[in-house]
């Protein structure tokens, strides 16, 4: 926001022309009827500007505009001026609702109209009376790497970080810790938090899960964190504690299941292995989505340990979008016991979403 922009109010009626400012939380808008009017900065909203509503980045120390040093007359001016303007003191506007959190991730596509191309933006949004601490971070392995951190103001969105779809893999599973607090009054005590979000990749990809909503002009994928002071828990699949649930259901024979057989993609070297169940089995009738689950990833086992020793093999495992349980389970399969492989989604023109190619190392 600088001087000569277009604003308007978000919680009042009206706005103008940007004609100064005073200290750095609060800006002079003078209105329509002449009258000038100090609003704080973040009451205010660019309306005609190519810098809405943030600066991504300050300027490089050669940007950076010169001062110069004002003359004596000048001084003694603008202290007489200074000495007789009221000291008007301002706080973040609060709503009742605002005393509960709510607290949420946000993804816009910097070009929507080329989203196969575009790069994104991740934004944190604060929609609650509190200031938040907050650090944005992305697994790798047990470890993790801090991606955006700062102060996050009570009712507002904070940039974080741009990224390209090669970054997308780095962002299946993010972590953000906040520190509620108020300043300059009296506040109920809230806790710090680590949520946990896997974040669905495959969104990406498809324009029609941005949507609108109240926090931007332009849609946007938003993954809650906080819902009413309460984090967001998820349904984590543990390949593990499948298996084990499996070992103990009751050891009663069941008939051997024929083992679809892989077969070779026409025109290339890259095997191909279906593992949807109507695929791999005659018939599922007597099994649960635990029998079928643990069956496709002997399917998986087995195609790997046979071509393991191929290097540069290519295979290509077709599990289907679905709810994404059997895609977590082939990620945490090959993190575990395959290290060296290496993996990725494979082609969207000829498998859509459902797919993930293996490369043998």
């Amino acid at each position: 926001m600088k001087v000569g922009d277009k604003v308007r109010f978000i919680h009042e009626t009206g706005g103008g022309v940007v004609t100064g400012f005073r200290g750095k939380d609060t800006v002079i808008v003078e209105g329509a009827d002449g009258f000038e009017i100090p609003m704080p900065i973040y009451e205010c909203v660019a309306v005609d500007t190519n810098e809405y509503n943030f600066t991504k980045k300050s300027l490089s120390p050669k940007e950076e505009p010169v001062k110069r040093k004002p003359t004596t007359a000048k001084v003694a001016k603008e202290s007489d001026e200074e000495d007789s303007m009221p000291i008007v003191s301002f706080r973040p506007m609060e709503r009742p609702e605002g005393e509960r959190l709510n607290i949420m991730l946000a993804y816009l596509p910097m070009d929507e109209r080329s989203l196969s191309n575009s790069r994104f933006e991740a934004y944190i949004i604060n929609d609650s009376n509190y200031y938040l601490y907050f650090t944005y971070s992305s697994a790798e392995g047990r470890n993790w790497r801090v991606r955006g951190n700062g102060l996050l103001e009570p009712n507002s969105k904070q940039f974080i970080e741009e990224f390209g779809r090669e970054e997308l893999n780095d962002l299946e599973h993010v972590c953000v810790q906040l520190l509620p607090f108020k300043q300059d009054k009296s506040y109920v005590l809230k806790p710090s938090m680590n949520i946990d979000r896997r974040i669905d990749t495959v969104k990406f990809y498809k324009l029609h899960l941005f949507r609108e909503n109240p926090f931007f002009e332009e849609d946007a994928l938003i993954y809650d964190l906080v819902n009413d002071d309460k984090p967001v828990k998820e349904i984590m699949t543990d390949v593990a504690e499948i298996q084990r649930v499996i070992i103990e259901k009751s050891k009663g024979e069941k008939a051997q299941q024929p083992v679809q057989q892989p077969k070779m993609a026409k025109g290339s070297d890259i095997l191909e292995v279906d593992l949807h169940a109507d695929s791999l089995l005659e018939t599922t009738a007597g099994l649960n989505a635990f029998d079928i689950l643990n069956h496709q990833m002997d399917v998986v086992r087995s195609t790997l340990n046979e071509h393991i020793k191929e290097k540069g093999k290519k295979i290509v495992f077709i599990h289907g979008k679905g709810e994404g349980v059997l895609r977590n389970a082939i990620m945490q399969e090959l993190k575990r016991k395959y290290p060296r492989c290496l993996y990725q989604d494979a082609s969207f023109q000829k498998y859509g979403f459902g797919a993930t190619m293996v490369i043998i190392k």
